[in-house]
């Protein structure tokens, strides 16, 4: 399932009334941050099965963003404490398995995707990138294994170029769909420099344009990163329905009780249902 069109990523998951406020915006998409111990967001208080449920329902496509461990190297500060370790893959493949069990939790379906959000990084640092390499090869392996599709967020100039080195070499275990900023106010959805012309099409990649943006719509008003999108989005499973009545039982050598009929119009209430009558002596 993939949406083509824009889309807009927010700390914190609005509510329900501004999501619907945002119907009128030129935006089709939204990016949720629904795990990782990395989120600058932490509590979603919005952010639940029913929210997910709603807002799909609404005609809103989400972008699930997983924002786990960093790297180490990461240019953020506030995000030094939650970089890689010294094992990456087990590390990645643990964060891997813990972001398709909140996914699930949500109600997103399989198949649909997981974008893990690697922060920009200290470019030139080879032992940086070969550990975050790790931990991302590991994370995409798990969450492709559980049947969902990893996609990657990160910078144009540290992650993404990575990545792209890592593809022209044959890498295995890279993203599915890439998802890289560049913030210079419009869109280069396929035009990238660092991205081979090639790479990651059709129908998988996601540009992050322009960030720390406000606009307001329906009255109301939202702090936001800008995205151009042509990439798969989640499949949101569908409401549990009412309970199911249990089959009337049926007692061996007895006619099953039949349900009553409805009564022809104007014929008032319809008619009890009839009692089995009893066996014969």
């Amino acid at each position: 399932m993939t949406f083509e069109g824009k889309a807009f990523d927010t700390c914190e998951a609005p509510s329900l009334t501004v999501m619907r406020a945002w119907l009128g915006s030129p935006y089709g998409a939204v990016g949720i941050y629904f795990g990782g111990r990395g989120r600058g967001c932490p509590v979603q208080k919005e952010l639940t099965p029913a929210w997910v449920a709603s807002a799909h329902a609404m005609g809103w496509r989400l972008l699930p963003l997983f924002v786990g461990s960093q790297a180490p190297c990461v240019d953020s500060l506030a995000k030094r404490k939650y970089a890689i370790g010294s094992v990456p893959t087990t590390q990645g493949t643990q964060e891997g398995a813990d972001a398709v069990r909140a996914a699930r939790a949500l109600g997103i379906d399989a198949n649909s995707p997981l974008y893990l959000d690697v922060e920009a990084y200290k470019r030139g640092d080879t032992g940086c990138a070969a550990t975050t390499l790790a931990f991302v090869r590991a994370w995409n392996k798990e969450v492709k294994r559980l049947g969902y599709v990893p996609g990657f967020y990160s910078s144009a100039d540290t992650g993404v170029r990575d990545m792209e080195t890592q593809r022209k070499a044959g890498t295995k275990d890279l993203p599915d769909v890439m998802w890289f900023a560049r913030w210079r106010g419009v869109p280069a959805l396929l035009t990238e420099s660092v991205l081979h012309p090639d790479a990651w099409t059709p129908h998988a990649r996601i540009h992050q344009y322009a960030g720390n943006v406000t606009e307001t719509y329906g009255g109301r008003t939202l702090a936001i990163d800008r995205n151009a999108i042509d990439a798969p989005v989640a499949r949101v499973a569908a409401p549990p329905g009412p309970p199911r009545a249990s089959p009337s039982p049926v007692v061996r050598g007895l006619p099953a009780p039949l349900r009553a009929r409805p009564a022809p119009p104007g014929a008032g209430r319809p008619r009890p249902t009839p009692r089995p009558a009893p066996p014969r002596p």
